[in-house]
């Protein structure tokens, strides 16, 4: 085996190798959440446009601008890897690029998370003036919790010994 290549994962690949590697799985990942994002922040950018918002009250009203502006953050951040890997491009920084754009991710599905969040609570707030409301918003809270950060933490921890 070449000095240069190192056994990764179970893997023969050098650090560029790797890198390359782990850049395209971090790309059809955010694929994903890009897609998502975009589209629920299209949609609440044109709620303020609807005879609807009109009667909205104070509260609703603010919690629509902290969910535009959670919007607005995550599509920032999920874009930010693309524009993070188009600023550094040739600058031989590879493994760099994928630790911080990983980190763009991370912290985009985190508002992603807050934005859908948020959403649901407004649209729930109106939709059933209930004391239920947050009972509901917690459930779907904790379901996002367990699929997006809980079940890959226990995996992780869980299956880590096999290495």
């Amino acid at each position: 085996m070449a000095p240069a290549r190192q056994a990764s994962e179970g893997r023969h690949e050098s650090a560029e190798e790797r890198a390359d590697r782990r850049w395209n799985e971090l790309l059809q990942e955010v694929r994903v959440a890009q897609t998502g994002v975009q589209i629920l922040f299209g949609f609440l950018l044109t709620v303020v446009f609807t005879p609807r918002f009109a009667t909205l009250g104070p509260t609703e009203r603010a919690i629509y601008v902290v969910t535009l502006c959670l919007g607005a953050a995550a599509t920032g951040a999920l874009v930010g890897p693309v524009a993070f890997h188009r600023f550094v491009t040739g600058q031989h920084i590879k493994p760099e690029t994928v630790v911080w754009a990983s980190r763009l991710t991370i912290v985009g599905l985190v508002l992603l998370l807050a934005t859908v969040t948020s959403a649901f609570l407004l649209i729930l707030r109106v939709a059933l003036h209930d004391s239920a409301v947050p009972w509901i918003v917690s459930g779907l809270v904790v379901w996002f919790l367990l699929c997006w950060f809980a079940l890959p933490a226990w995996a992780r921890h869980r299956y880590a010994a096999r290495k």
